[in-house]
């Protein structure tokens, strides 16, 4: 067999335009056969069909790139859960544009490592513009603000309660029990406190609460405020969190994953205000910033408090080579090797623009409302309150909790949609995390449909209503 070519080098696109091509045909295949969006069967019908299909993984004799392609790219996109399709709604799991996933596919041919300047020459530059261009966005007036590319907003909260540990010491984390479980996670990691977690009763920070804690608690302390929870997509109250804050000494941290890009919408950017009052601020563009993962941020009000992530090492950036000019990329991560994940960010924003982009935002959210409509407009469905993002609670009325994880369930067997569960004081609801903007009305339509069908079969089953 003749050595295999590369991707890169000016013969490299010439190598890839054909391998292209059947990947292409094989996402085309698989997706036809796949027919929804996921597989029908559950986990052990799927894990069983795709090891039928790809065979031996590391056959004695290779099969040639063509057919290997076309048989894992189509099996695997015939087992996905396809975020493309408009009843795949469960997660924060966005279609990604083709346009950012074109530039992912360059990121990849090039393969610039992003922990050096002589392996990432223009990647380095353009990742410098891109951080500094988000983290204005969210710091306007700040003298110079700057943001690290993370692989979301796990890593992104990680290294925000990092960063108040070095400022401080082993700081105490306040938050709310709508927080992402990465906050705790974060504190683990770190050895931090565990984190004090306050009520969130109406699905986002108790102020009262918040003020008591913040009472009750000595030494450095940090609280942490969500825009966009996981569950319900609410965001807290920041500007009355973020007075709290300043009056009691402490400092301010915003996971602001999912929500973070409606800055880019006039009509909705209002629901950030005091965001730029943060210490910190988490955001997630493989949520509503329609990019492939990986695409976090986390941005800062100046790049000094970035320094305390300096690491040295010679190989990577001697201090010679830094004092004769070469950018030192150490600092830029908790990761060594890392791909140029600025680089889809960055094409994705110029092509779209603030207009382009706002666009975006308005028509998912818009869409979201229009589903809470029709589930308003139903008696045989129960909305749990109105959208303050995407996100949309709704099961079907007088029913059980065993019966609406019965029904997420029976969809998910059948392969007819992926729909979230979200637990609130009144019990489990479906969840509808809408990120697709090619929704349309019917397709929100059908997809109730498949839910009160599901629900006539779990209660002749046996489920107790309520």
């Amino acid at each position: 067999m003749p050595t295999p070519p590369l991707a890169g080098g000016t013969a490299g696109p010439a190598h890839l335009r054909p391998l292209i091509d059947t990947v292409l045909t094989a996402l085309h295949d698989g997706a036809t056969r796949r027919n929804g969006p996921l597989p029908a069967g559950g986990p052990d019908t799927v894990t069983q069909h795709l090891l039928r299909t790809t065979g031996l993984l590391i056959p004695d004799h290779g099969t040639g790139a063509h057919h290997a392609l076309r048989t894992l790219v189509t099996a695997l996109a015939e087992g996905a859960a396809d975020p493309a399709h408009p009843h795949c709604a469960a997660h924060l799991h966005t279609p990604p544009l083709a346009l950012a996933a074109a530039a992912d596919l360059a990121a990849s041919a090039l393969n610039p490592s992003m922990d050096s300047w002589d392996q990432a020459p223009a990647a380095s530059a353009l990742e410098t513009a891109l951080t500094t261009a988000l983290a204005t966005e969210i710091y306007p007036h700040a003298p110079q603000p700057d943001a690290l590319v993370t692989t979301g907003g796990t890593e992104a909260n990680q290294l925000a309660l990092l960063l108040a540990r070095e400022r401080h010491g082993p700081v105490q984390t306040i938050c709310a029990a709508n927080a992402h479980h990465s906050i705790t996670r974060a504190a683990w990691l770190l050895g931090l406190p565990r984190p004090v977690v306050i009520p969130a009763p109406a699905g986002v920070m108790d102020l009262p609460a918040l003020r008591d804690a913040l009472l009750r608690n000595d030494g450095p302390l940090l609280v942490t405020a969500t825009a966009g929870t996981t569950d319900t997509g609410r965001i807290d109250p920041l500007t009355d969190i973020a007075d709290l804050t300043t009056t009691h000494g402490a400092e301010l941290h915003i996971d602001a994953a999912y929500g973070g890009p409606l800055l880019f919408s006039p009509t909705h950017r209002h629901a950030l205000r005091s965001l730029h009052r943060a210490h910190s601020v988490t955001l997630d563009l493989h949520k509503l910033g329609w990019q492939p993962a990986s695409a976090g941020i986390l941005a800062v009000p100046h790049h000094h408090h970035l320094d305390v992530l300096h690491h040295h090492a010679p190989y990577l950036n001697a201090d010679d080579d830094t004092d004769a000019g070469l950018p030192d990329l150490l600092g830029r991560s908790l990761r060594t090797t890392r791909r140029p994940d600025a680089l889809k960010i960055a094409v994705t924003l110029q092509a779209l623009g603030r207009d382009g982009l706002a666009e975006l935002v308005d028509r998912t959210l818009t869409t979201a409302h229009h589903l809470a409509d029709l589930i308003d407009a139903d008696p045989a469905l129960e909305l749990y309150d109105r959208p303050t993002i995407s996100t949309v609670l709704f099961r079907p009325t007088h029913t059980d909790d065993t019966t609406v994880a019965t029904i997420r369930r029976t969809l998910l067997d059948r392969g007819h949609a992926v729909l979230g569960r979200a637990h609130t004081d009144q019990g489990l609801w479906l969840k509808a995390t809408l990120l697709n903007p090619h929704t349309t009305p019917d397709d929100l339509r059908s997809l109730l449909t498949l839910v009160t069908h599901a629900h006539t079969g779990a209660t002749k089953e046996g489920s107790t209503p309520r």
